[in-house]
């Protein structure tokens, strides 16, 4: 008894801890957004994720790669499913460096459906160097890499606002009121109309950072859907079995009380 008391009074402080994480640090806590892809029978909005890659290619692809994502990944199914010919039409877009030949040189080429996204700088030394001694990091898992998912990834994009009073910054630093610690050297990469959305919707923050978070989470978790969908038949299984087990017992104890 007074192990499972000690136990209990572990695991409390360690939910009040986390649920004081954030303010802690004096950041807010991110803000809760109705990702249509969450719950059970979440799904991406394909529209929201095609357009999430656009903010992708034409904002943070400068400096952010996305090392474990192949361009061929974009038509699958469960993804932005753009078709077999934007797909290539993405991946030659861009200029791959292929090689050696048969001189033994490097040489560039029109990206392939098989390739991975390019990389904008050749090294992480060269990515540093290039961001003031700041690392961009690969956006590929960075959803589940940061506490608060998706709720945090939006929260930063929109929370960039002048500093309080007392509040000071460096060169080259920025704050932003759901970043951890409040400073970022990431300036603001999302202002209105950036970009031109090519299905027409208003360019707005909120809607692009909505729009990249929804990709940056199907890039995360690509599977997500196909494991809602799995996860809906085992409940279903088991409610029939359960319903199945229930009634062959009730028949069997019905007859175990008419012979007694």
């Amino acid at each position: 008894m007074r192990r499972f008391k000690s136990l209990l009074f572990v695991t409390s402080l360690f939910l009040a801890l986390s649920a004081n994480l954030y303010s802690a640090g004096g950041e807010a806590e991110p803000i809760k957004v109705d990702w249509s892809f969450k719950g059970l029978t979440g799904k991406f909005d394909r529209a929201s994720l095609q357009r999430g890659f656009q903010v992708y290619k034409e904002v943070c692809s400068s400096c952010h790669s996305m090392q474990y994502l192949s361009y061929r990944n974009l038509g699958e199914p469960g993804g932005p499913e753009f078709s077999e010919q934007e797909v290539k039409a993405i991946a030659a877009s861009v200029e791959i460096t292929d090689g050696p030949d048969d001189q033994g040189e490097m040489f560039t080429r029109p990206g392939r459906p098989a390739d991975k996204f390019k990389n904008p700088y050749p090294n992480v030394k060269a990515s540093i160097a290039a961001n003031g001694g700041a690392y961009p990091p690969d956006m590929s898992v960075l959803v589940k890499a940061r506490p608060g998912g998706s709720n945090y990834i939006y929260s930063v994009l929109v929370g960039y606002e002048e500093p309080p009073e007392g509040v000071t910054l460096d060169d080259g630093v920025y704050y932003n009121k759901y970043m951890i610690g409040n400073k970022i050297k990431m300036s603001s990469p999302l202002s209105d109309d950036i970009v031109e959305y090519s299905d027409g919707t208003q360019a707005s923050v909120d809607q692009m950072a909505k729009d990249v978070t929804t990709f940056l989470s199907w890039a995360a978790e690509p599977e997500l859907e196909e494991r809602h969908r799995t996860g809906v038949k085992v409940i279903i299984y088991l409610i029939l079995l359960t319903t199945l087990v229930y009634l062959s017992m009730k028949k069997i104890w019905s007859r175990v009380d008419t012979e007694v």
